[in-house]
């Protein structure tokens, strides 16, 4: 049974295992950018992290995984993996686009630094393309304006992501853990 979900959880990885290309990145910020609830956010913020292709699957037991590039100041400074495992109700697959902003100079740093990790608590706002969305990290408004931006942040990042295609039915506990490598 263990080398069954083994097997299933691996053809589902690469399924939708991501490739990150120059088209990917720029595109996924098309996206993101039209989005009105983070229009605020790339106004303000002190930098980003965006993830063109997240590939997602499960089946009780599930991970992710993404490639991406970090931004500070509209400059290019890096590349970053994202990896998660979750546990729980869940199963089939998905490919989703996310982003990170950086509220300051000392959320650049704690994600630069090596490994960062969300824990199981951290929450993401789930976005439509083209969709106003009304719900925030940590259940507050991540609407147009500058003040209702500054109130998105949690711990001085806020994060959104946009369905890409897949299906998935999910009631687990999941954490994420991030790399970073400089650009030389």
């Amino acid at each position: 049974m263990n080398k069954l979900i083994t097997l299933a959880l691996a053809a589902m990885a690469l399924l939708f295992t991501p490739l990150t290309r120059a088209d990917d990145v720029s595109e996924a910020l098309k996206r993101f950018q039209a989005a009105e609830a983070t229009a605020p956010f790339f106004a303000n913020a002190y930098g980003y992290a965006i993830f063109p292709k997240v590939g997602k699957g499960g089946m009780g037991i599930g991970g992710a995984y993404g490639k991406g590039k970090v931004y500070r100041g509209g400059e290019l400074t890096g590349t970053t993996k994202l990896a998660q495992v979750s546990f729980g109700l869940q199963l089939g697959g998905q490919a989703y686009s996310q982003i990170i902003f950086f509220q300051n100079a000392d959320a650049y740093e704690e994600f630069t630094s090596g490994n960062f990790e969300f824990g199981a608590q951290a929450s993401a706002v789930a976005l439509t393309a083209g969709a106003s969305a009304e719900a925030g990290s940590k259940g507050t408004s991540a609407g147009a304006g500058e003040s209702q931006a500054e109130n998105s942040y949690s711990g001085g990042m806020a994060v959104f992501t946009m369905a890409i295609g897949g299906l998935m039915y999910e009631a687990a506990i999941n954490g994420q853990s991030f790399s970073f490598k400089p650009i030389n």
